[in-house]
């Protein structure tokens, strides 16, 4: 199936490829089938290649928000790098799925563009970054979000406005909604260079203090319950520096599990499986999960 679709596309096509390395979390076994994309139109050709051949589909971003299990995903696997191109109009900035949002926010602030400075750090792409509503206490992407462009499992392509995405903590209607995102507009404001560059190296600083950018991680594993800082509940709980094999409860920032060197995404599991069992023992709250897990298994 690989050389078929390879046949078909401009972009790479991968069989049976690692997902480690196209994770930030640096673990993840293979991928049936792994596809590159070179454009929009490869892009339609393997949503029609999965859809003739009864494959799972999987949209993969930067992989900044996944753990992928040890014995990796039966069916194409989409990586949106390719779709890369960006537009700025104005203050409405356009751009593809692709585009990393550290890349979307050096040309917000090369051109005086305020509101993306919440996002300094995040290793996210467009794409994904507006299906998990990615942001951080200063701001979410969802707030800028003036359109976006889908196509569903069927190569059908629909505009949608920003307001009908429902965008709550770290959840979108796109969420699980079996669409791929294109490409979105947001929605920036005039603003001063100066204080736009100020705000993004502050922004960079306290991600560097507070969370373990240095070692391969998945970002923020549980999400905050209502009321409470997930870091905080598991840091009471005495988890910061357990382990399981190469798996690490940060001891930086208790909500990160870092990979040290050989970890595991059955080290990872084991590792969340305590800590939740841990919080809800001592404060009768169940941390959900805020990572996305691909693969089969318990």
């Amino acid at each position: 199936m690989a050389a078929e679709l390879q046949g078909r596309i401009k972009g790479r096509v991968l069989a049976e490829e690692p997902l480690a390395g196209h994770t930030t979390i640096r673990i993840g076994g293979p991928a049936e089938l792994l596809a590159l994309p070179g454009d929009r139109t490869d892009l339609e050709i393997c949503l029609d290649f999965a859809r003739q051949k009864g494959l799972p589909l999987f949209v993969l971003g930067k992989g900044s928000n996944l753990l992928v299990r040890d014995e990796g995903v039966r069916g194409l696997v989409i990586k949106t790098a390719g779709l890369n191109r960006l537009e700025v109009g104005g203050n409405t900035v356009w751009a593809e799925g692709g585009v990393p949002l550290p890349r979307l926010l050096a040309e917000a602030r090369r051109r005086g563009l305020a509101g993306l400075e919440f996002a300094a750090g995040i290793p996210a792409s467009l794409g994904g970054a507006v299906v998990m509503n990615a942001g951080t206490p200063e701001g979410s992407i969802g707030s800028l979000v003036q359109k976006v462009e889908v196509l569903d499992r069927q190569g059908r392509t629909y505009a949608l406005r920003g307001e009908e995405l429902e965008f709550d903590y770290r959840k979108s209607k796109l969420k699980g909604a079996g669409l791929v995102v294109v490409a979105a507009a947001l929605a920036l404001k005039i603003g001063d260079g100066k204080q736009i560059a100020e705000a993004i190296a502050r922004n960079v600083a306290l991600r560097r203090r507070k969370q373990p950018l240095n070692w391969p991680n998945a970002g923020s594993i549980f999400k905050n319950p209502p009321g409470h800082y997930a870091g905080w509940l598991i840091e009471q709980v005495g988890a910061k520096g357990w382990r399981q094999g190469d798996a690490e409860v940060s001891t930086l920032h208790a909500n990160f599990i870092i990979n040290r060197g050989r970890a595991t995404a059955s080290d990872v599991l084991q590792l969340m499986a305590r800590i939740r069992q841990a919080v809800l023992d001592r404060f009768g709250i169940f941390l959900e999960t805020e990572i996305e897990i691909w693969g089969e298994g318990p």
